[in-house]
């Protein structure tokens, strides 16, 4: 649900390619299958890649959004 922050959210603002999705391949690493977590991205490319990254690695993405400064994600871990 847009604007619904689920489970953890880990600040990725600041950061660019490929850091968010290093960082958020990591984080989901230490935490439980079906956990979901929210991130917050200004990186442009965060766009393609979180959604990327996501069906490569076999999480899913419960929600994007365009947020005033970049993007948010809400992912389950698969």
């Amino acid at each position: 649900m847009p604007g619904e922050a689920l489970g953890e959210t880990y600040d990725l603002r600041g950061l660019k390619c490929p850091l968010p999705v290093l960082k958020t391949r990591k984080r989901l690493k230490s935490m439980e299958t079906g956990a979901s977590l929210t991130l917050e991205t200004t990186d442009p490319l965060a766009g393609i890649d979180i959604p990327h990254f996501c069906s490569q690695d076999g999480h899913v993405l419960l929600s994007s959004e365009r947020t005033e400064t970049g993007h948010r994600f809400v992912i389950r871990k698969g």
